[in-house]
């Protein structure tokens, strides 16, 4: 799902396209995308665009009608994109839900999952709109007190508690992971255990992670039209990296598996070394899970060890000739 690093670029991007300009029509390739009923789409046309702007990880175009403020309202979800094409572009077959006219160019928002679940709420009035702000803390623009307030509120593990868009706003699976590793904290950690000087290096991790992360997706889109948006690097640090090295201290990425979504961590950098249990493999292994990366790595060794050879899988060189298996057929 694009976070507030992505969201901000996408803002950025269409702002630069569109404010100023009128939204002439818009198209919808899938009826079940607008989430409303009042106000038409037919009531959106004609007015041009004041502002593009992020509430959580929605995208929003403010358009003005004379006193009155039309918002439409985006969410992206998990597969959610968008395109820019030139005047009156088509929108693409299968992955294409809906398209935003102007006299610049096409705005087309796609989703390549079967499971759509991509939204355009069609809104008037800054209530209405306030209404789809599920009034997480803004970091960037917060104190070290409003972070420690907003982390505190409620007893939940780091993870739970940094996705939560009621907290926070604008960070999910992905960016949460690299924040926590960059603060050296483990995912499980609850948030009623933590000290101040704890919570203050959270913060520092939460703002700085936010930040490189949306000055390098900058940079890498040079004024263009971002068209990479997504939830996994190649540059992070442990999100998506499961089995790879940490860049830190080099040992192996580890991860905790639940329901569509998994949290990776580093037990050397995060958890003292101590390997976190997971809520399906650790229930089926039992006694056998490891308790730490050490014992992780030292099976490993044993099983690479005790491996057999490829001559004694096949049963000879690898110049040997197969063993015909035995028919069970009478002949």
């Amino acid at each position: 799902m694009p976070e507030l690093p992505d969201v901000t670029l996408y803002v950025e991007a269409i702002a630069a396209r569109v404010v100023g300009q009128p939204l002439q029509k818009i198209r919808l390739a899938s009826p079940f995308v607008l989430r409303t009923v009042a106000p038409p789409p037919a009531r959106f046309e004609g007015h041009p665009v004041a502002d593009v702007r992020r509430v959580g990880k929605r995208i929003v175009l403010g358009l003005r009608d004379g006193a009155t403020r039309l918002f439409v309202v985006i969410h992206l979800m998990i597969a959610g994109r968008f395109r820019f094409l030139p005047p009156g572009g088509k929108i693409p077959g299968k992955v294409g839900l809906a398209a935003f006219d102007f006299p610049s160019g096409t705005l087309v928002l796609t989703e390549v999952s079967k499971k759509k679940r991509a939204s355009i709420h069609l809104v008037e009035g800054e209530a209405a709109l306030r209404a789809l702000d599920p009034g997480g803390l803004e970091v960037l623009t917060a104190d070290l007190a409003a972070f420690r307030q907003a982390l505190t509120r409620e007893n939940h593990t780091l993870k739970r508690s940094l996705t939560d868009p009621h907290l926070f706003s604008g960070i999910g699976n992905a960016y949460s992971d690299e924040i926590l590793h960059r603060a050296g904290m483990s995912p499980v950690r609850l948030t009623s255990h933590l000290t101040d000087e704890e919570i203050a290096r959270l913060f520092e991790a939460t703002t700085a992670t936010l930040i490189d992360w949306t000055n390098r997706l900058r940079d890498e889109a040079a004024g263009n039209f971002p068209e990479k948006v997504t939830a996994f690097r190649p540059e992070m640090a442990v999100h998506g990296r499961y089995g790879q090295p940490c860049p830190v201290c080099g040992g192996r990425v580890q991860r905790i598996v639940y329901a569509e979504n998994e949290t990776n961590y580093c037990p050397r950098c995060q958890t003292g070394g101590k390997m976190l249990m997971d809520r399906s493999l650790s229930r089926l292994l039992k006694d056998d899970w490891p308790k730490t990366i050490d014992e992780l790595e030292q099976r490993r060794a044993e099983v690479a060890t005790s491996a057999p050879t490829a001559a004694e899988t096949t049963g000879g060189g690898p110049d040997a000739k197969p063993k015909r298996r035995a028919s069970s057929r009478r002949r």
